[in-house]
């Protein structure tokens, strides 16, 4: 085990998130070091499947600073341009980032927090915590899941459509995932897509800049009166063709796995090969259990980005409830840019009460 190096600022998550607070660091002159998991530069997008594309163009999916090109073939970015330009972008201000640097704990000892990774022990005076939630999926616990001997995958596991051939796929989420995978393993093998309310499928010409604006309208000034929220259907290409095709439907929930395949609730079977859980994740907080307990919700109670129970640590990226929208690319630049203040302003009080 190595001693790693003393800072003001330690950022865990070399996302999305964690990049738009290192820019605001940056500017601002703060001493940082971004500790990521990652083997490059990406984040979660590493490990989206090949067909995923965000659902905004790219002038409204864009970090601060620098905005993201325009997408070469399609009008909103593919998985592997969201990618190349996350990578230019840390090389653009030469972030001073460690990877892969998974972080194991982090310990709050006499004023400093202690961040242990795998090889090495960092302090700093704060820490933003900007992990993301895709190394945590969620699926849910149904009736007989237990004694279903087909495959089951996540949606953070799913790579591309083709292995799916002649297969039965039963599709499980009605968020933007869910859409995007049924409309290309609907191509290959026979799907069922469950959802619990008939999914909402947006107007063509709704896209995630809009639905950014309502979702935040929302939020900040209790809007009520705004449609769209950040888990309806964008018309994306893919999606526009499976609903040409016919297969853009959903059925409700089913009774329960039986070995070989769902019972549903009017008694009829369905034989089923594999089910492709698109429901959602969680927040990656499991670095943090030394800090604090997490609680049934998955959260940390915050105050302005800020952690309640421990002062010094700061959240960012990681759903509404560590600012709005906070992640998706456009939210969080916008949340980095109030809460980096907030941060700095923190230290400087810190250190006027450390001197006296």
């Amino acid at each position: 085990m190595t001693l790693g190096s003393q800072h003001t600022v330690i950022i865990i998550g070399g996302g999305q998130a964690g990049l738009a607070t290192a820019y605001y660091l940056r500017r601002a002159g703060v001493d940082f070091v971004v500790l990521d998991a990652e083997f490059r530069a990406g984040g979660s997008w590493l490990h989206g499947w090949q067909s995923l594309t965000l659902f905004s163009p790219a002038a409204y999916s864009s970090l601060p600073g620098w905005q993201m090109p325009e997408a070469a073939t399609t009008r909103y970015p593919t998985r592997n341009e969201v990618i190349e330009y996350l990578q230019k972008y840390e090389a653009r201000y030469d972030f001073p980032v460690v990877r892969p640097a998974k972080v194991l704990s982090v310990n709050h000892d006499h004023g400093t927090f202690l961040v242990q990774t795998s090889a090495s022990q960092y302090r700093a005076k704060a820490i933003v915590s900007a992990t993301g939630t895709w190394s945590h999926p969620f699926v849910p616990k149904y009736a007989g899941w237990e004694v279903f001997r087909g495959e089951q995958i996540h949606s953070a596991n799913y790579v591309e459509g083709t292995r799916f051939r002649g297969k039965r796929v039963l599709i499980i989420g009605g968020g933007n995932s869910g859409a995007q995978i049924l409309a290309e393993v609907s191509r290959y093998g026979s799907t069922t897509w469950v959802t619990l309310d008939e999914p909402k499928l947006l107007p063509k010409d709704v896209d995630g800049r809009v639905l950014f604006e309502r979702a935040s309208a929302r939020i900040i000034g209790g809007d009520t009166t705004s449609f769209g929220g950040i888990g309806d259907i964008v018309m994306v290409a893919s999606v526009k063709e499976a609903l040409e095709r016919g297969v853009l439907h959903s059925v409700r929930p089913f009774q329960r796995f039986e070995e070989d395949g769902v019972k549903w609730r009017d008694g009829t079977f369905s034989h089923v090969d594999t089910v492709i859980w698109c429901t959602g994740f969680r927040p990656a907080l499991g670095h943090l259990s030394d800090l604090y307990t997490v609680d049934a919700t998955d959260t940390v109670p915050l105050h302005e980005n800020q952690s309640v129970q421990c002062p010094g640590l700061w959240l960012i990226g990681y759903g509404n409830w560590s600012g709005a929208a906070s992640a998706t690319m456009i939210g969080a630049g916008r949340v980095a840019r109030e809460m980096v203040p907030r941060l700095i302003s923190w230290l400087d009080r810190s250190e006027g009460a450390t001197a006296t």
